[in-house]
């Protein structure tokens, strides 16, 4: 993840850097019994250190932080406690001093450290770089991979590969431009096209040096036997486009060796304020759900895995508690609202959550409140049960996405940067999400993949703040249009990037704007016309195309473009026979799970009503709840009682794992576990109140029993050991 402020990271790169262990393996608590479904690495966490019980997030995997020479010790302390074991590192920074001075390969690679155009280093802190990597680069990443390999990772994670758009001015650049263009380097800033190439070499030497360490690694497995997996956590392409960072994002789906991604989507990328009906402002549960969601759409159809990261906190410690809780329960369930996906990262850094103080630099900075502490662990738990098979939406009209490709990166850097605020999509996807639609983003690079549009009835799409890498895209979404689809096009053929030099203006092709190619392919350039109300649809087999003559960014900063653009699309749905709906939330059913989000800034409507008994994870206490309602802004993650099946003793929810070993008519057994510290709370469903609850041997007191739900609350204290938990009943 990004560090905005570096000396957040301090306490975890010092940590990897003089290999910080929790203690020595003869130091270290039992092993906990081996689960039979953390084969299927359902959660994990990263972490700098060795084991710790301020780490003990008991996940399927721990994935361990830095390839420097203290690494066996780390990995040793974690697996040791019987978790699965994958390995971290940066990609495009780390303390990489051997290569940056020569002592790899005898050539000083200073010049690689990206440069801004004052020729200052791109820096996350003192001679910790990022990298223009050259081609040796890749090579130097190597090596400490081949350390974790031979540390018995079971995967290798390649972390942010990441080139500022304001860097692009280094020799090493400058060489590379050369070798790749074939041309003398020009300064980015200097036309729109330059921009554009450098970004376009920014994406390629990212995408060669993975390359280079993912075929390190398969040629390890063809001559060891063993099957290491490699992945890439990376931020989404929204947050990268906004934040100003070229990365490889989509292309590296079709690299041999890449097996997929770990979405970095936290509080610290969804609080980047956006423009809406003209009001710029944080709207960090909407961010987060269209994050996520380009996210899955970078793997799906291919057969690649993704986890979706939370941060319980977040990068910046100077925000509280109270605000730290409320943005992540905005991203946890924006991220169950993306029912393909059900493998998570837990955390980054756990050590920071439940053993840091904040505000930092207040006078009085505040440990995690125990019910924080306690609703972490429970969700983090109930995460672990997020493969079920069916689900469905409560929401406004479903099945309409928005075009995105990697090239709104390309676009971010002077001579004429796209909008500040990336209005050329969130002037698109906003107005429908903010009426509960669950808008998703749909990869223009994948749409030639079997089935990738499958599902969509509408699909927005402009070429103001981005453009098509290739005229390869246009057929899929001609085809998808002949068959039923509705496109709406979005363009005011305003933006300066249209005149780059690229294949819609070259060779064959001789358009002003790859708009114009896409409308030849639909056969209607002639007869459609652009339209500022909707009234210029023109049809396409059994589908339809409207070009709507707008800035999509326009629409965002105006008072009223929402309803311009909403007017449109509508149309569209029911061109498409399709119901419009609108709604003041997004909620989905997965198996006996209820995941709501209420909506500010939407349709004036009564708040939802849900219909039965619930547990709201949430809430530290797990209350039941009878009919709960879900007003605007608030967010639940519930469990529906009246959706458990059967009759026998089961585990509804827990702040600890608990892996059960008997469950019988009158018993039931336990090994439990959590973070040392924090309030252990265990939900059984039983078929009547216990006799006897006793913990590692020691009777219990603390627990009560509802007859009407035949629910138990058990309470004790969490140790970061495993303990037997009986109960009989």
């Amino acid at each position: 993840m990004i560090r905005p402020l570096f000396t957040a990271l301090a306490g975890v790169m010092l940590a990897v850097l003089v290999g910080t262990r929790g203690g020595s393996a003869a130091d270290l608590p039992a092993a906990f019994p081996k689960d039979p479904r953390e084969v299927l690495e359902r959660t994990c966490f990263q972490t700098g250190q060795g084991w710790s019980e301020n780490g003990n997030l008991r996940s399927d995997v721990a994935i361990v932080y830095g390839v420097d020479p203290g690494l066996p010790a780390r990995i040793g302390t974690w697996r040791d406690r019987g978790y699965r074991i994958h390995v971290m590192t940066g990609v495009s920074w780390g303390n990489y001093q051997d290569y940056l001075y020569g002592r790899f390969d005898g050539i000083n690679h200073e010049n690689e450290a990206q440069t801004d155009r004052a020729g200052r280093k791109i820096s996350h802190g003192g001679d910790v770089y990022y990298m223009s990597p050259g081609v040796n680069y890749g090579k130097f990443l190597c090596l400490g991979v081949q350390r974790a390999l031979d540390a018995g990772a079971e995967a290798i994670h390649l972390e942010e590969p990441e080139f500022w758009v304001r860097g692009g001015y280094s020799e090493g650049f400058k060489n590379e431009w050369r070798s790749y263009y074939g041309e003398e380097w020009r300064p980015p800033h200097s036309s729109v096209d330059a921009q554009w190439r450098a970004s376009k070499l920014k994406y390629f030497l990212y995408r060669r040096a993975l390359q280079q360490v993912f075929d390190h690694v398969q040629g390890y497995n063809k001559t060891s036997g063993r099957k290491v997996r490699c992945y890439v956590p990376t931020h989404s392409l929204l947050n990268y486009s906004h934040w100003r960072i070229v990365s490889p994002e989509s292309s590296l789906a079709r690299l041999d060796g890449c097996d997929g991604y770990i979405a970095q989507v936290w509080t610290g990328t969804s609080r980047t304020p956006n423009q809406y009906r003209g009001l710029l402002r944080e709207r960090t549960f909407e961010t987060a759900f269209l994050e996520y969601g380009a996210m899955q759409n970078l793997v799906r159809a291919t057969g690649r895995t993704v986890w979706y990261l939370n941060d319980p906190i977040e990068d910046d410690p100077k925000h509280d508690w109270a605000d730290y809780r409320r943005n992540w329960e905005s991203t946890m369930v924006a991220s169950l609202l993306q029912p393909d996906v059900w493998r998570f990262e837990v955390a980054p850094w756990p050590e920071r959550v439940f053993g840091g103080r904040y505000p930092a630099g207040s006078p009085d900075p505040k440990p995690i409140p125990p019910s924080y502490a306690s609703e972490l662990q429970v969700v983090c738990q109930a995460l672990n049960d997020m493969d079920q098979k069916h689900w469905s939406w409560d929401c406004g009209t479903t099945g309409i996405g928005v075009a995105v490709s990697d090239s709104m990166m390309f676009q971010r850097g002077d001579p004429t940067p796209s909008d500040p605020h990336l209005g050329g999509f969130y002037g698109l996807a906003l107005p429908l999400l903010k009426r509960g639609m669950p808008v998703t983003p749909v990869q223009l690079e994948n749409v030639g993949l079997p089935d990738f549009l499958g599902g969509l009835r509408v699909l927005l799409l402009s070429y103001h703040g981005m453009k098509p890498l290739g005229p390869e895209v246009h057929p899929p979404l001609v085809d998808w249009v002949r068959r039923g689809g509705a496109l709406v096009i979005c363009d005011d053929d305003s933006d300066p990037y249209s005149a780059v030099s690229e294949w819609w203006n070259t060779g064959k092709f001789s358009y002003s704007t790859p708009r114009l190619h896409l409308l030849d392919a639909l056969g209607v350039t002639r007869n459609l016309v652009g339209t500022t109300n909707g009234s210029g649809f023109a049809r396409v087999g059994r589908g339809s195309v409207v070009w709507l003559r707008e800035n999509p960014a326009r629409l965002a900063a105006s008072g009223d473009g929402d309803v311009r653009l909403v007017r449109i699309v509508r149309e569209a749905v029911k061109r498409g026979g399709g119901k419009w709906t609108e709604t003041d939330h997004l909620a989905m059913r997965r198996g006996p799970y209820v995941i709501a989000a209420g909506l500010d800034e939407s349709v004036a409507a009564p708040p939802m009503k849900l219909h039965g008994r619930f547990v709201n994870l949430f809430d530290p206490e797990l209350a039941v709840r009878e009919d709960p309602t879900v007003g605007s802004g608030e967010r639940m993650f519930l469990v529906d009682l009246g959706a458990l099946r059967g009759r026998g003793a089961r585990v509804v929810a827990a702040s600890a794992k608990v892996l059960p070993s008997e469950v019988s008519a009158r018993r039931f057994a336990a090994h439990v576990e959590g973070v040392a510290r924090t309030p252990g709370l265990l939900l059984l469903r039983l078929s009547s109140a216990p006799k006897r609850v006793m913990l590692a041997g020691v009777e219990l007191t603390d627990f009560r029993y509802a007859a009407a739900d035949r629910l138990a609350w058990i309470r004790f204290a969490n140790e970061s050991r495993p303990r037997e938990l009986v109960v009989e009943f």
